[in-house]
Order: structure tokens, then sequence, then C-alpha cells
């Protein structure tokens, strides 16, 4: 799991905020299952290079959230979930593809060539 998680400290985006939404693709995408175990707050601080307060944070916004639960003296899990509408692959994705589609157009890219490019890069 730690492999597939990466934060970019320059962003303008808040590192735990980046970790928790990364954490959410993972469950909603299948790669981490109800009942999982994630790694420590320690382990995922030391393999990212932040501060496990950084780490804790995104955790307990999770739990709060229902993504996650922690149980007394045991690792925190992925909380079992039913899956809806709101928490499709697709409805994470819309707000970055719109993003994209304001900045293509702005460029004056049209939508074929936009096309194009994706297909290019979906390698």
């Amino acid at each position: 799991m730690l492999e597939q998680i990466n934060v970019n400290p320059s962003s303008g985006e808040p590192i735990y905020r980046q970790l928790s939404e990364q954490i959410v693709r993972l469950i909603v995408g299948g790669q981490l299952e109800a009942e999982q175990v994630l790694p420590s707050v320690r382990q995922m601080a030391e393999h990212l290079s932040v501060n496990p307060m950084t780490v804790s944070r995104a955790v307990q916004q999770l739990v709060e959230q229902g993504w996650l639960e922690r149980r007394r003296g045991q690792a925190t899990r992925v909380a079992n979930r039913e899956t809806s509408d709101s928490t499709s692959s697709v409805q994470l994705l819309k707000p970055q593809v719109t993003e994209l589609l304001a900045q293509a157009k702005q460029l004056g890219i049209s939508q074929d060539e936009l096309k194009k490019l994706i297909d290019a890069c979906w390698l």
C-alpha cells in the first residue's frame, strides 16, 4: 500500500489532504479492501518522510468520515462501507477532469486534441 501513495510537499494542497484523498482513492478503486489493516502512522510517516502528526491528522479525518476505523488496542483498518454513487471512482475523478477541461479550453486545445493527448498518456 505504501508504494501506491506519494505526497508532494511543494503542492499548494496540504499534505494531510493529499494523503487522505489518495487513501480514499485506493479504497474506492479496490486496492484497499474492507478490514484490510493499514501500516502504522509511524510507518507511513517514515515512508513518506513527513511528520507523524500529519499522517495522524489524515487518518483521523478518514476515521471521522467513515473510511477507516480504529479499535482500541488494534491496528487501523479499512471500514466496511456500502458503495454509493457519490463515492464512485468516476465521481472522485470528476473535479480533476473539470479542471483539465477548463485549462484545455483556456489554452485553445480542441476536444479531439485533448482526446489524443489522453490516449497518448494512457500507456
